[in-house]
């Protein structure tokens, strides 16, 4: 009966991840299920090779929906370059991390996360009006292209997915207001751009058992769906500090799994 644990397991890891990420605008999973498959007991390489490979498929699709229907949009210059800078930094990333400690990813991921709470509240400080990007406003391609090159790294180095990045990068970067960042964010969760990251961590054997896979899978589907629908009915203030939050619990749990 053990893999009946395990898809159950499984499933409850991916409807909390996917809750976060459709409400945060994080990739689906990602640094959640790295949250919760440690909780489990997995260790640190495993948690983040079964975050990435559950990331291939497109859990995000129902919450990018919600997204889309609400009014937002994803100019495809955006996606483009980004989806650029993803590709070149996620094998990157992925083998960077193959060569390292768990001691040494965690610590990584404890400053990544605090480097983006400090820009998520320097953002939240900014008065909403004034220079802000409007949903159809065009950017110049390198800040897309250097967001893309971090997020993917981020993704390969640390199995988060790289929505945290894109979703900060743009709404704390570029100005981009806050739902159209996390609906770009969810867009990349549609596109295997993680699968070079993926397959070095598969090719190691870095991953849980394949029902805890399908669990997460089912889990996060739905999830992310519930998740964006409550954050289409919140401000954007909400979301920041939701956000904030999230990525703080996080850090805290990370920095005593590094201690410990």
């Amino acid at each position: 009966m053990t893999w009946i644990y395990e898809l159950l397991a499984g499933a409850g890891v991916g409807l909390v991840a996917g809750l976060a990420s459709g409400f945060s605008g994080t990739s689906p999973g990602g640094g959640l299920v790295i949250f919760s498959v440690l909780l489990l007991g997995a260790e640190q390489h495993v948690a983040q090779g079964t975050s990435l490979i559950a990331q291939i498929p497109p859990t995000g699709l129902a919450g990018a929906r919600r997204y889309w229907q609400s009014g937002n949009r994803s100019p495809l210059p955006w996606i483009v370059w980004i989806g650029v800078g993803f590709l070149i930094g996620g094998a990157g990333g992925g083998y960077a991390a193959a060569a390292v400690s768990d001691t040494a990813l965690q610590w990584t991921y404890v400053v990544y996360l605090v480097a983006l709470i400090a820009m998520l509240a320097l953002r939240s400080d900014r008065k909403d009006g004034g220079s802000q990007a409007s949903a159809s406003a065009e950017l110049p391609w390198q800040p897309l292209l250097l967001i893309g090159t971090l997020a993917g790294f981020s993704s390969g180095f640390m199995g988060i997915g790289g929505g945290l990045a894109i979703t900060v990068g743009l709404a704390a970067g570029l100005r981009v207001p806050q739902h159209q960042a996390q609906l770009v964010a969810l867009v990349f969760s549609l596109i295997p751009t993680n699968i070079p990251a993926a397959s070095v961590y598969w090719s190691k054997g870095l991953m849980v058992g394949w029902p805890a896979i399908i669990g997460i899978l089912a889990g996060l589907w739905i999830g992310t769906d519930l998740g964006a629908r409550m954050a289409n009915g919140v401000s954007k203030s909400v979301l920041r500090r939701a956000m904030v939050a999230l990525v703080s619990l996080m850090a805290l749990y990370m920095t005593h799994k590094a201690l410990s």
